[in-house]
């Protein structure tokens, strides 16, 4: 059942179109790229070998620890042979295969729950927080939840080391049930054995509550009719593993009502379903990797999203994204959505309020019909990490402010701007290398059409494609009189050397830019040095040869060979 599945990629180094509409003011002119940016794929990966990039563990209330609780009374529950049972304030009842267990006021009590039933369910209910021990248990339920657990206070799932656990529903359902584990207190995962759960009717795994993962935890779901995990007031993955598949259509791997936190583990999710219309809210959606109804926050471990139905996203949150640490890998593929005169465009992540970034690595692919990469509502700011965009459409896009203050940034846009801010774009810090498709668009676009500018005053920068015509260069900037595809140059500003090699395709014209005037190589050999953006770039290589290349003041546009040229905002 958990045997583990071929995977792709790998999880911690870079070593190792249903219904779709055509944006017809997309680019003719187009960008491509090597590297393991532009192959990098992402399958269900079941080893259980955690990342070492974990935060610290968060509870939002301290009771949620196990450690800080005692569950002394157990009751064995044997699905195979179920035995009604009344003893120390615990009632146990049997009916036609189903069990209902009632601890009342009873304190301290652990369900220790094990045997195999095809046509059973085990319903907990009561007025205490308890534990439920999954000891090697297999619950088929044709009717509804396999695991009901209808106490509101706190259940703690222990899965017992060395064990696998599965629950299943069915098809139909007598009560119109949201999961094929469904809680209505808080759900707190603990223990080192393994669980997998089979949503066949509404959700995976559904809490009315919060849920908390734990290092240990071995965990797949796969749902097909709707949501892989759904929480109502929180997800909280401290650490374990979890792999999520769902293919119903606009189905999110993880749908949670309330804020999301990593700080550990890895979760892989794919999404498979294609887009709907949504007849209450009238809008057309499409599936996600993660939706966050309130805030994301990711701190440590690992997040590796897939989503292949048309409108599919890594990421969609509805308020602020925050990003300090860990890594975060994302493909789409899948094109536009329309229906009833509204689309769902794919992204990699997607953001209605602020997108902070200050490190650990996100990698993002979308290649499907207007994909952009990276795209938030409010203002972007990025001050540390290394952050790469490979995108259909716009490689990073922001509705305001977009600030660069530090860390590696890679922006390619295939069909559009690398860069995008709709307001002012600042970049103060940090390595840049961007690259348009073509004319009209530029590597770095700003909105000058509505009075806003590009303020370039640090950092070191590579633009294959050029600058927004009008920006304010405090930093001077050079350009190239010509740049040969499929080249490594060497970039060298001070003494510090940044290696980068050039698209396939791209933008017309070169231009670089550092703290002081650049010296640069074309046919660069390069060795050593930090690798980043999946091997197309490398920070404080040797270079032992090359040659010169010729490099000219440059005031900003869109360049073609030593000319200027004036730089274009596309608007969709």
């Amino acid at each position: 059942m958990l045997a583990s599945l071929a995977i792709m990629t790998a999880c911690t180094s870079d070593d190792d179109i249903l219904n779709t509409y055509v944006d017809s003011n997309t680019s003719n002119a187009s960008s491509t790229i090597t590297g393991k940016l532009s192959t990098f794929d992402i399958s269900i990966d079941q080893s259980t070998a955690e990342p070492a990039t974990a935060a610290e563990e968060y509870f939002p209330e301290e009771e949620d620890a196990l450690e800080s609780n005692e569950f002394t009374k157990e009751v064995n529950i044997d699905m195979s042979n179920p035995t009604a049972i009344t003893e120390d304030g615990v009632e146990v009842t049997v009916e036609d295969g189903h069990v209902k267990a009632d601890h009342g006021t009873t304190k301290k009590v652990c369900y220790v729950v094990s045997g195999t039933t095809t046509n059973g369910s085990l319903t907990i209910v009561g007025e205490k927080k308890y534990a439920v021990k999954l000891n090697g248990v297999s619950i088929t339920n044709p009717d509804s939840a396999a695991l009901n657990l209808l106490c509101g206070k706190r259940a703690f799932i222990i899965l017992a080391e060395g064990t696998t656990n599965t629950l299943k529903d069915g098809t139909s359902s007598k009560n119109d049930h949201k999961g094929a584990l469904y809680c209505k207190g808080k759900l707190l995962f603990n223990g080192s054995g393994a669980l997998a759960v089979y949503g066949n009717y509404n959700n995976g795994i559904h809490s009315a509550d919060y849920i908390v993962f734990r290092t240990g935890n071995n965990i797949y779901v796969k749902s097909t009719a709707n949501h892989g995990i759904k929480a109502n007031d929180g997800v909280f993955i401290n650490g374990g593993i979890l792999n999520i598949e769902v293919s119903a259509a606009a189905a999110k791997g993880i749908n949670c009502e309330n804020d999301i936190i990593v700080n550990g583990g890895r979760a892989t999710i794919l999404t498979t379903g294609g887009g709907t219309y949504d007849t209450e809210e009238y809008e057309a959606k499409g599936s996600a990797g993660i939706k966050s109804d309130a805030t994301l926050t990711v701190n440590g471990g690992e997040l590796w999203l897939k989503s292949t139905g048309a409108g599919g996203k890594g990421l969609n949150i509805d308020t602020e994204g925050y990003f300090n640490g860990g890594k975060v890998y994302i493909v789409t593929t899948g094109g536009q959505y329309k229906s009833n005169n509204d689309t769902a465009s794919p992204k990699g992540i997607k953001a209605d309020g602020n997108i902070s970034i200050t490190e650990g690595r996100i990698w993002v692919r979308t290649e499907g019909t207007n994909g952009e990469g990276i795209e938030t509502k409010a203002e972007l700011s990025i001050t540390g990490g290394e952050m790469a965009s490979y995108a259909y459409d716009d490689a990073i896009n922001s509705k305001s402010t977009m600030t660069i203050s530090g860390g590696y940034v890679f922006a390619q846009g295939r069909n559009n701007d690398g860069l995008d801010a709709n307001g002012n774009c600042y970049i103060k810090g940090g390595t840049v290398y961007a690259i348009c498709s073509g004319q009209p668009e530029v590597a770095i676009d700003a909105n000058t059409e509505d009075g806003y500018k590009l303020y370039l005053t640090g950092g070191t920068v590579v633009a294959i494609g050029g600058l927004e015509s009008g920006s304010s260069l405090t930093q001077a900037c050079y350009q190239a009189s010509s740049w040969s595809a499929s080249t490594w140059y060497a970039m060298s500003v001070g003494g510090n050397i940044f290696s980068f090699q050039t698209p396939t395709s791209g933008g017309s014209g070169l231009v670089v830019s550092g703290a002081s005037q650049p010296t640069l190589l074309s046919g660069a050999g390069i060795s050593g040095g930090t690798t980043y953006f999946g091997g197309i770039a490398v920070s404080g290589a040797t270079v032992s040869s090359g040659t010169t290349v010729s490099l000219s003041s440059y005031t900003g546009g869109n360049v073609m060979g030593g000319g200027v040229m004036p730089g274009g905002h596309f608007f969709h």
